[in-house]
């Protein structure tokens, strides 16, 4: 079997389309057991979803992991805030770059790597109106391309 076997639950698509990702960091997530069984089930959305450092730690605020169907009490808040496990060299490093303007630190994809739940957070910088047309134009003209190279 693979040493290295990932499983993607969900991934934020809108993410690349509003933001420039500069960087991206693997971090673990302490989560109780509803919502890794929750997650398991794919009851997750990173829409709106982002990330803050906070006293030397890393939080992520707005992701929406459902509640478990399967508990009876005991079940978790939806949108509580949860810690990210990074090492304390990176969380300065995203320290520094946060507080430049125009940075933020914004969720791509949660997945499952030997068992545990790790999240990919990117430290991104906004994109304005015409930077996003130009990425609809860029991928519209990848699109072209390759039914162009269908044909032949």
């Amino acid at each position: 079997m693979n040493k290295n076997h990932i499983k993607i639950v969900t991934e934020n698509r809108k993410a690349r389309y509003n933001y420039f990702i500069e960087d991206t960091y693997e971090a673990g997530m302490v989560l109780l057991g509803t919502e890794v069984k929750s997650i398991r089930l794919g009851r997750i959305n990173l829409k709106d979803s982002y990330a803050r450092i906070k006293k030397g730690e890393v939080f992520v605020h707005q992701m929406h992991i459902g509640a478990y169907p399967f508990a009876f009490y005991d079940n978790h808040d939806p949108l509580r805030k949860r810690k990210l496990l990074l090492h304390k060299l990176e969380i300065k490093k995203l320290y520094g770059k946060v507080n430049e303007k125009g940075y933020s630190l914004i969720p791509l994809k949660v997945y499952f790597q030997n068992g545990k739940a790790k999240l990919t957070i990117a430290l991104v910088r906004g994109k304005r109106k015409h930077d996003k047309r130009e990425t609809i134009r860029r991928r519209d003209e990848q699109r072209d391309l390759e039914r162009s190279k269908k044909e032949y």
